[in-house]
């Protein structure tokens, strides 16, 4: 027995054809603390960033996307598109995940020197004479200061115990080749409770209040074992709601050969969006995964945040296509829908630049019906989901009576009456029947409503018949 409410769906396999206003992505990955005003404090915790003054307060940023994945998440939504709140999840921990780089001489130029290496924990660097046996105190020796590129520089402080221009400098500096795939995946301690990497993704909703509707990792959901696990945590969002996983397919593989490879490591899921290759843009190059939720989000916005309109054929802000290894795609529009054919989401280059192409859930082409196959379709009947779970939650554990029955289903039949008066429904309705709500059902608690829906599915295919007629030269002459 559920204590609290809960929904479920049926798939009609006979015809194939309080609510939250935003769209929130979680993005998992690997983010510069060093860089951040307090860098121990955002390691494996749900945090919300609102613009990019924000995010480079809690997280740090560097253009380096290779190795700190958020950054490049963040400059999507925030430097391109301005949009927020966007939750993320660093798992990259400077407190083990290091190297450590022993002293070295070092000379001062003018005062000043500059560690070269990336990542330097600025806590974590000493600073000696030339011959170690003095060691010198920031503040007082010395200042550290982070450049415009991340890089620390050390600057003499006058009057201070550094005379010469030869000292010696070690320091510790973040590995993000430490993150492994395992980290990404996370976990429960059995002793603590305390949630890493994707198992976060129970605690969105906790931290934000807010229910987190895609689930990314770019830069690591190419890996068949992640993507799984961000499936799964998709389809059961602390036991009450439904998220998507968005994700990409390696990007290495050819074209023609990237479905089957889709096919072969279960990328397969009504919940997943699979994105594919890589996209670039003004010389950065972007996993096809973070574009995709920065045109569903402008799309659900254009929208009033209903995800009702396919994200397939919105201008998207990139220049190119790529594989892995940088080589372009040139991709032509047909095998683009054969990729589209396979459950695959990637762009096509038309007249005003690139445009996200593709309305196909990973379950396509197992799964042709509307309701598995179609972004779109799939993405509203989860948005209804969802929602009747924020509206209906204070109703629990009131007097089970005629009275609750009916407010419960007069209330939601408005609300889906309305989403059809706004044309987000072709149409709807909510039903209480007594075959579903037997007496000794009702005698334990348990209420139990229909809802069916239609939502509306892409115009996918306009065909015009072109044909000829001879009869309009006999119009020319006619009196």
């Amino acid at each position: 027995m559920t204590h609290g409410v809960k929904t479920t769906e049926e798939f009609n396999q006979a015809v194939p054809s309080g609510a939250q206003a935003n769209t929130l992505p979680v993005y998992i990955g690997t983010a510069p603390v060093h860089l951040a005003v307090d860098p121990y404090a955002a390691t494996d915790r749900v945090i919300l960033a609102f613009n990019m003054q924000d995010y480079k307060r809690k997280f740090g940023y560097v253009d380096d996307w290779a190795k700190f994945t958020l950054c490049e998440a963040a400059f999507a939504h925030f430097d391109d598109e301005q949009q927020g709140p966007i939750a993320f999840v660093n798992v990259l921990d400077p407190t083990i995940d290091v190297t450590v780089t022993a002293p070295a001489s070092a000379t001062l130029v003018d005062g000043v020197y500059t560690i070269a290496a990336e990542g330097v924990l600025k806590d974590k660097v000493l600073v000696t004479s030339s011959d170690s046996a003095t060691t010198y105190v920031l503040n007082t020796d010395y200042t550290l200061t982070f450049n415009a590129l991340g890089r620390l520089i050390l600057a003499v402080i006058p009057g201070g115990s550094i005379t010469g221009t030869d000292i010696r400098v070690g320091y510790t500096s973040l590995n993000p080749s430490a993150v492994t795939a395992s980290r990404i995946i996370g976990g429960t301690d059995v002793t603590t409770g305390v949630r890493t990497g994707l198992e976060l993704i129970e605690e969105v909703f906790q931290v934000t209040k807010l229910v987190p509707n895609l689930i990314l990792a770019p830069g690591y959901s190419d890996d068949p074992v992640i993507a799984a696990i961000m499936e799964a945590k998709a389809r059961d969002v602390n036991g009450l709601f439904e998220a998507y996983a968005v994700t990409d397919l390696d990007a290495s593989q050819k074209y023609m050969d990237v479905a089957k490879w889709k096919k072969d490591n279960g990328y397969d899921s009504m919940l997943n969006i699979n994105t594919y290759p890589l996209f670039t843009n003004k010389g950065r190059t972007y996993h096809s995964s973070t574009i995709a939720a920065v045109r569903m989000l402008a799309t659900d916005g254009a929208n009033n945040g209903f995800p009702v309109q396919t994200p397939s054929n919105q201008l998207i802000n990139v220049d190119g296509m790529v594989y892995k290894d940088g080589t372009p795609v040139f991709m032509p529009y047909d095998q683009a829908n054969m990729l589209n054919d396979n459950g695959i989401v990637t762009a096509v280059n038309w007249q005003d630049g690139y445009r996200l192409w593709g309305n196909k859930t990973g379950a396509y082409p197992e799964f042709k019906d509307a309701q598995r196959a179609f972004i779109p379709v799939r993405r509203m009947f989860s948005y209804v989901k969802n929602n009747l779970v924020l509206r209906y939650w204070s109703k629990v554990d009131n007097p089970l009576n005629k009275r609750l029955v009916e407010s419960v289903l007069d209330d939601a039949n408005i609300w889906i009456n309305g989403l059809v008066g706004a044309n987000l429904l072709v149409g709807g309705r909510v039903e209480f029947k007594g075959s579903d709500n037997p007496a000794e059902q009702l005698s334990s608690g348990r209420m139990v409503y229909r809802v069916i829906l239609t939502p509306p599915g892409p115009a996918e295919e306009i065909e015009f018949i072109v044909s000829y007629d001879s009869s309009y030269y006999a119009a020319m002459f006619a009196a």
